[in-house]
């Protein structure tokens, strides 16, 4: 095994960084016992996922017939013996489950090989010409480290600048809980799309209307004119993949917005990012520093083309002294430039202890009269597995990223518009869309700006990792699933409350859909609130890097719960209701 596991490539092929050929794999002695490898992997026919993504999983006790209760007696004459041979043999045997899981294809969208050039390809960090192409000897040497995958390789790629690539070895990391970071991949995980499809245009425009009403609060978008424009633009594009209403219409409500059920009811903050409450004796009244209002960068050309070679302009984001409820664009923005991944799910369970959510029914201590889960099934459990979960699904949300799609950020892709639209376009081996190129949110941002860049609200625009799928989303998913397993979904969220257009207070929500707010339904809220911040409204992430990991985190999420479900004392079976609606189970029975 060792660094060459999943790293071989063909020396001669064009640059490409797609991982080998399963049947590459070496031989593992815990592979199923089929006739032969290519066999066995042939009947999966790239269809297959992780098994964790089912919406029921069957799952048998690891053991069997054994009971998994520590017991102390003697095995071969050693006292506790027994206990440390069933320790290993649930090891064993969790690890025999998750070789099964059977290893899918990894497509992307074709647009390394397309174009010469890298259009669309995440370059940024490296070295680029005037135009901003990117140095292609530079860009050989990221491609032939994440081939090898080998430290001193990394150590070797040449950069433009100071800044240094954000955490490309993640993605070659194993873990030794539940399914492995390479057993993810279509269809869960489909190839971003193409440079030149009208979906792509359709997600790049949804930044560019989102820059314009970056500093507007949600609550105002019903009556603001941009929203309304952005919205009747949306609507009028087929393959635009944001919600709709009854009729078919993007509407300034649904502005935004993510598509998993109850996420169009209500206001368009989650009521548990907003909703005070506290960490032991520490009150958190929720409300966070932001920015300051009509502050955007890299407009100009030059500014913009320093950030993409990795250089640090030494501009800084101005904070406003007066702190707000998260209201707008901006504030979901800021948020998410300094958060710790999982901070905005911590916080959730903090506001579910405060809010007094029911447990979920299948907790094992649901109704018992001479006990309480602590350790197992209590806080320490809830929070332990909330922060634990996101280590996990990081890696396997950074061997996306890096080994497999290279997706460019929105923001190299309104390089390319400005390319276009400033009589540059033989500059570029890329190809837009006449969605985005002929569109009215295009040109609002042009007016505003003067510039056909994409307006972004940090100075150092997106970080340095590519875009597809996303490390806020992935984690988002993950520590949400986590909660839909220990507490129940269907709870209604009591007094809920929406910021005020000043994001400086709370008031009482009273639209006719206020009783009809879930955990479920706003915890899938808060999941494309912090993703969307850190992207649509920052302008560093498109809305598929979001819904892609989010789905992604689930299923991480799943297989974790999977595997540490054999591992506790009492017997349970736990429903939760995914992202699509339908049921997972988690069972030990």
């Amino acid at each position: 095994m060792g660094e060459k596991h999943l790293r071989s490539v063909d020396r001669n092929a064009p640059i490409q960084t797609k991982v080998a050929n399963p049947d590459d794999l070496p031989d593992r002695s815990d592979a199923p016992p089929s006739g032969s490898r290519r066999k066995f992997l042939g009947n999966v026919s790239g269809v297959a996922v992780a098994a964790a993504t089912v919406g029921a999983i069957g799952l048998e006790p690891l053991l069997g017939a054994t009971s998994s209760v520590a017991r102390a007696q003697e095995h071969d004459g050693v006292p506790g013996a027994a206990r440390a041979d069933e320790s290993q043999e649930i090891r064993i045997n969790a690890a025999h489950h998750e070789r099964a899981v059977p290893i899918p294809q990894h497509p992307t969208n074709g647009d390394q090989n397309r174009y010469p050039d890298q259009a669309n390809t995440y370059t940024k960090g490296l070295p680029h010409d005037s135009f901003g192409r990117v140095d292609l000897n530079a860009f050989a040497t990221l491609v032939h480290a994440l081939n090898t995958g080998k430290h001193e390789d990394f150590e070797e790629i040449t950069v433009g600048g100071t800044r240094t690539l954000n955490g490309p070895q993640g993605g070659f990391a194993f873990d030794l809980e539940g399914t492995d970071a390479y057993q993810f991949g279509s269809p869960l995980v489909p190839p971003a799309p193409a440079l030149a499809s009208d979906l792509n245009a359709a997600e790049l425009l949804e930044h560019y209307w989102a820059s314009l009403l970056r500093d507007v609060p949600f609550t105002e978008y019903a009556s603001n004119p941009i929203a309304i424009a952005a919205a009747a633009e949306t609507s009028g594009i087929s393959v635009y993949q944001g919600p709709r209403n009854s009729s078919g219409h993007v509407t300034p409500d649904v502005l935004f917005r993510g598509a998993f059920p109850g996420e169009t009811l209500g206001p368009y903050i989650s009521q548990f990012f907003v909703t005070p409450t506290s960490l032991g004796q520490q009150p958190i009244s929720q409300q966070q520093v932001t920015y300051r209002p009509n502050i955007d960068y890299l407009t100009d050309f030059t500014s913009w083309l320093l950030v993409q070679n990795g250089v640090d302009t030494g501009l800084r984001n101005q904070s406003d002294p007066q702190l707000h409820f998260a209201h707008d664009g901006r504030g979901l923005s800021a948020w998410t430039h300094t958060d710790v991944l999982y901070q905005a799910y911590f916080v959730a369970f903090l506001v579910l202890n405060t809010i007094r959510a029911p447990l979920n029914p299948g907790n094992p201590y649901v109704g018992s009269k001479t006990e309480n889960g602590f350790g197992t099934f209590g806080g320490p459990d809830f929070t332990g597995t909330l922060t634990e979960v996101a280590t996990r699904a990081l890696k396997a949300v950074w061997f996306q990223k890096w080994q497999v799609h290279l997706r460019a950020r929105p923001e190299a892709t309104g390089g390319l518009v400005h390319l276009i639209k400033t009589g540059h376009a033989d500059k570029t081996d890329g190809k837009l869309s006449n969605v985005i190129l002929n569109s009215q949110g295009l040109l609002q941002s042009f007016n505003k700006y003067g510039t056909w860049l994409l307006s972004q609200a940090f100075p150092e625009g997106s970080p340095t990792h590519p875009a597809y799928p996303t490390g806020h989303g992935v984690v988002g998913g993950a520590c949400i699933t986590v909660l839909k397993f220990f507490f129940d979904g269907n709870f209604v969220i009591p007094n809920p409350v929406v910021p005020t257009n000043d994001g400086l207070s709370l008031v009482p929500y009273t639209g006719s859909d206020a009783g009809q707010l879930t955990v479920n339904g706003e915890l899938n809220k808060l999941g494309h609130n912090v993703s969307f911040g850190h992207g649509i409204h920052a302008g560093i992430h498109w809305r598929t890097d979001t819904d892609v990991s989010l789905m992604l985190g689930e299923a991480v999420a799943l297989s974790v719960l999977h595997d540490r479900a054999q591992t506790y004392n009492e017997k349970f079976t736990v429903h939760l209701t995914k992202f699509d609606g339908t049921t997972a189970t988690i069972s030990n029975q």
